[in-house]
């Protein structure tokens, strides 16, 4: 067949066509019903298809974050119960407003016990958090190093929770003018804080 035979084919008599010529055909035609299938509707199936599949995936995760939380349930219950009795342990440890004054008692009385000469113990007014409020204490004592261990050793071993701040070490006035053969007598300046737990007046 050449192209003398293509320009003498009659279109209103295809039946008569050769064989080759009707299969071309039908092959042009299938590539171009493929060709607008895929782009009038398979396209727009495939990219509905990828976002189910990116949604699968989300909803996968989630199911399985979801479950995981499910079979970790009854030890995040306890954990939970543990924490519960850890705060109310620490809620013990702040006094009320009743015993405040015994607890910078206790706070005074260590200092003394522990050898130390206290120049300044100064209660200031107290912080008021969310909960609980914060009594600063401005502290001076003279003393020596161990017996400044000893001081803060003895104010971690109160049943009430008492904690030092901003500490500073200097040689007392009185050091610089001894002998430096001598043990000397340092000078300790910090802030201690106690804490107390506010009732529902408080923090309302």
């Amino acid at each position: 067949m050449n192209i003398q035979d293509l320009n003498e084919l009659d279109l209103s008599n295809v039946g008569q066509w050769p064989i080759a010529v009707k299969a071309i055909c039908v092959l042009i035609v299938c590539a171009i019903c493929g060709t607008a299938g895929y782009y009038l509707n398979i396209q727009g199936q495939i990219k509905k298809l990828e976002k189910v599949e990116k949604k699968e995936q989300v909803l996968r995760k989630v199911f399985e974050e979801k479950q995981s939380k499910a079979a970790n349930l009854e030890p995040y219950k306890l954990q939970l119960e543990e924490m519960q009795v850890s705060f109310g342990t620490m809620l013990r440890q702040l006094p009320n407003k009743t015993e405040v004054a015994e607890l910078l008692v206790d706070v005074s009385q260590t200092g003394l016990a522990s050898g130390l000469e206290f120049e300044l113990f100064q209660p200031e007014a107290e912080v008021r958090k969310e909960f609980y409020a914060e009594l600063p204490i401005k502290l001076k004592v003279k003393g020596r190093y161990h017996e400044f261990g000893d001081f803060i050793s003895g104010l971690a071993a109160l049943p009430r929770i008492v904690t030092i701040h901003n500490i500073t070490i200097g040689v007392s006035k009185e050091a610089k003018s001894s002998t430096p053969f001598g043990p000397r007598t340092l000078l300790l300046e910090a802030t201690a804080k106690t804490y107390r737990y506010l009732d529902e007046e408080e923090r309302e």
